[in-house]
């Protein structure tokens, strides 16, 4: 299972100096080398191709072999991303100016864009906590790097692969990616569903509910900062804008590791799976009015479905994701499973019209969530028939 570790560079002024010089050199180069896989092979340029066209230019600007060897690898994986998107449709139709736009100019790479690193331009040292890196400058050695006592055991224990080195906000990382060995998935004893909302950011099926009331009153403030500045529209404004998007990004991020963490874990210490809701394409099946529009296109349900599968691999934890329609609405008593609109009056609460059960309606999503997991697990762990 792949997982990604990131720590923080803390460099000196000649170190920082060396870097600052270092990454915004390989864009550079990078959207040079864009330039000319464009211009002679389209969208469809080939590592080997662009090797006998720029590989001799880039030794000549100072990079070293394996540097422009990654330089010219990390165009040809921009290309063919281009390409899987186009193919996916996740740029439009076919004469969209989206796509359009896509396909008539080279890919462009930010000044500050991260950039990849092997182990031969890249060392650990773990036990002093430094990093070897190679820079414009030369080789920088001992470069001190801080992390937590979990990320550098896991570091030590399943690093593999390569190492991206990161500028952002004015503070150097590498991110580096770990192999972890799954463990076996246990067989369940029962389900824990999993309802995700706006309000109530998850309810399991056991009544526990995460709320997101302090998170949405974080949010309306952070709307009313990004109207202040839209309003400026000055470049210092616009940068502001940028960083305070990328703030609550991280922001959202994190809560959905706190909720997704705390499921986890009493999934395992009670040895039972976990089933959610699958909900692909929910922006463009679900109308909402006009006041929660916001709220449901920023929140990432995606990312906190996502945060929940991987940490119940990592834990041995039985995972399955479930069809939505429905669950708020139908009544979770075995023998009724009355299905109407009316059961549920309000957002918060549930009332079966014909058999009178009541409860809270995203504590009966989440039951029903459990149940359709209970019939989907024996259907999908069922042995393979006999041929006669």
């Amino acid at each position: 299972m792949k997982v990604v570790v990131q720590v923080k560079l803390t460099p000196d002024a000649v170190q920082a100096r060396a870097l600052e010089r270092t990454l915004p050199a390989i864009n550079e180069a990078a959207t040079w080398v864009s330039k000319v896989a464009f211009e002679r092979f389209g969208l469809r340029a080939s590592v080997r191709d662009l090797r006998k066209l720029s590989y001799g230019e880039l030794k000549a600007q100072g990079f070293g072999a394996q540097a422009a060897q990654h330089i010219i690898k990390r165009v040809v994986d921009a290309y063919t991303a281009l390409r899987a998107n186009i193919r996916a449709g996740n740029l439009g139709k076919e004469g969209s100016p989206r796509r359009r736009k896509a396909e008539s100019k080279p890919i462009v790479f930010r000044p500050n864009a991260a950039h990849t690193y092997d182990d031969r331009c890249l060392s650990w040292n773990y036990d002093a906590q430094t990093v070897s890196i190679w820079t414009l400058d030369g080789r920088i050695k001992d470069l001190r790097f801080a992390c937590s006592p979990g990320a550098l055991k896991q570091l030590i224990g399943h690093r593999k692969g390569e190492s991206d080195l990161v500028f952002r906000d004015g503070k150097w990382f590498l991110i580096a990616a770990i192999d972890v060995v799954e463990p076996q998935v246990f067989a369940p004893q029962d389900w824990i569903g999993v309802d995700r909302g706006i309000v109530n950011l998850a309810t399991t099926s056991d009544g526990d509910n995460h709320q997101g009331r302090r998170l949405s009153r974080y949010r309306r403030w952070q709307a009313r900062k990004r109207a202040e500045l839209q309003a400026k529209r000055t470049r210092s404004a616009k940068q502001l804008l940028k960083k305070r998007a990328r703030r609550e990004a991280r922001h959202a991020a994190h809560i959905n590791h706190k909720i997704a963490k705390t499921v986890v874990a009493v999934a395992q210490r009670t040895e039972r799976g976990i089933a959610i809701e699958d909900l692909g394409g929910i922006r463009e099946r679900v109308t909402v009015s006009r006041d929660q529009r916001a709220r449901l296109s920023t929140w990432p349900f995606y990312q906190f479905g996502e945060f929940i599968e991987y940490k119940a691999r990592r834990a041995g934890v039985p995972f399955i994701e479930v069809d939505p329609a429905y669950t708020s609405q139908k009544c979770p008593v075995p023998w009724c499973g009355h299905t109407e609109r009316a059961n549920r009056p309000d957002r918060d609460h549930f009332c079966c019209r014909r058999c009178g059960f009541a409860g809270l309606a995203d504590v009966v999503a989440g039951i029903n969530v459990r149940t359709r997991a209970r019939s989907a697990w024996v259907f999908v762990n069922m042995p393979d028939p006999t041929p006669t």
